[in-house]
């Protein structure tokens, strides 16, 4: 047992002996109201060095949060690793606690207060992204476990609510697919690049005629457009399934060749510059007002970016939903999952499966309503 040492403000203090550093002697002193509480903690600590766990165990949930952070931008591009960064950000209330000091309830609490009640939306949270954010908890404490700052994943317990809703994702129906493929406008070439290769939006902005082979029927994607700061920052794609070459179908190969290439960005803004978030919220708008010109009659969605538009019919259509249309196209055209992980530029081919796995389900239940629409009237 370390000298036990009465302090001045009635506290008994306690140094135990971890070795040298410089040359010099290194202690790590712990404090109680008593005696026996000093004592106790000397003994909780020489257990844990017993076990190799460091002594910094009151590192807090917020610091082992940046470091996974910094562990993950150096892994995945730089729109994943804003992804995560929202999710940590979810987990603040996390953030001054010691690591070994959170518990299950502390994470279900913040999981079942989003699941009433997303703050930027005033919605409930999906359930996937519940189920991410619960799942970058257990990431950032496993990585506390293998460098011995904790015991125990709290993560682990905690459960998604039932009633938490699921995040509507659906493709282009075949209608809306030969909208984008009909309506010109100059938000057209990114739209069909969007749905015939599956580019993020991002890739899109990025992307140079460079890029393109339209004789071999190939698109180079190397690079991304930043716009998380409001203005676009291009970043060269950093991990190797990001970084890819994407086969394009012949009908998208015949679309790209008619295009002018006036400029060596494929999709510029109107003013011929890169787009901004803005000026691509801005002409995507009027790209969905132009469909809801020629077709309208879809369900009424009000603008909140342009006034001009509120109040109008328009064509209730996402740039991920293209992505989206595009992977599900692949699955009908009985591409394998790895196949499609790698145009799709997926960093893990379970995100792709996911895709997959919900499409048989679905396909299978049109399959049987078939046979029982077949039994019936048979």
């Amino acid at each position: 047992m370390g000298k036990l040492t009465p302090r001045a403000d009635g506290l008994y203090r306690i140094g135990i002996y971890l070795g040298k550093a410089n040359g010099k002697p290194k202690y790590k002193y712990v404090y109680g109201a008593t005696q026996k509480e000093a004592e106790q903690k000397a003994s909780d600590v020489r257990a844990r060095m017993k076990k190799g766990l460091t002594t910094n165990r009151g590192e807090s949930f917020g610091v082992w949060a940046q470091r996974w952070l910094r562990l993950k931008k150096a892994d995945v591009g730089n729109s994943m690793y804003q992804t995560y960064s929202g999710y940590v950000k979810r987990l603040a209330d996390l953030e001054h606690i010691p690591i070994s000091k959170v518990q299950a309830y502390d994470i279900q609490q913040i999981i079942s207060e989003l699941a009433q009640k997303n703050p930027r939306t005033n919605k409930p949270t999906a359930k996937k992204t519940l189920t991410d954010i619960r799942n970058t908890a257990a990431q950032i404490f496993q990585l506390a476990i293998e460098n011995r700052a904790t015991e125990y994943n709290p993560a682990n317990a905690v459960r998604i609510p039932k009633s938490a809703p699921k995040a509507v994702r659906r493709a282009l129906t075949e209608e809306e697919k030969q909208w984008i493929i009909t309506t010109p406008h100059h938000m057209q070439t990114a739209a069909m690049i969007m749905l015939f290769a599956g580019l993020r939006r991002g890739e899109v902005i990025a992307l140079q005629w460079d890029d393109i082979d339209l004789e071999n029927r190939h698109i180079a994607v190397n690079k991304s457009v930043d716009l998380s700061a409001g203005k676009p920052v291009v970043k060269q794609t950093k991990t190797r399934t990001g970084m890819r070459v994407v086969d394009i179908p012949r009908q998208l190969v015949n679309y790209l060749a008619k295009q002018a290439q006036e400029h060596k960005l494929v999709c510029p803004s109107v003013s011929g510059k890169m787009y901004t978030v803005n000026a691509w919220k801005s002409s995507w708008e009027s790209y969905m007002l132009q469909i809801d010109m020629l077709f309208g009659g879809q369900p009424l969605r009000k603008s909140k970016f342009d006034p001009r538009f509120k109040g109008v019919t328009i064509a209730p259509l996402t740039p991920h939903m293209f992505r989206h249309t595009y992977c599900t196209m692949l699955y009908f055209a009985g591409v394998d999952v790895l196949t499609a992980q790698q145009q799709m530029g997926h960093a893990d081919a379970k995100t792709t499966l996911n895709i997959y796995t919900h499409l048989d389900a679905k396909h299978k239940r049109r399959a049987m309503a078939k046979l029982d629409e077949y039994l019936e009237n048979g």
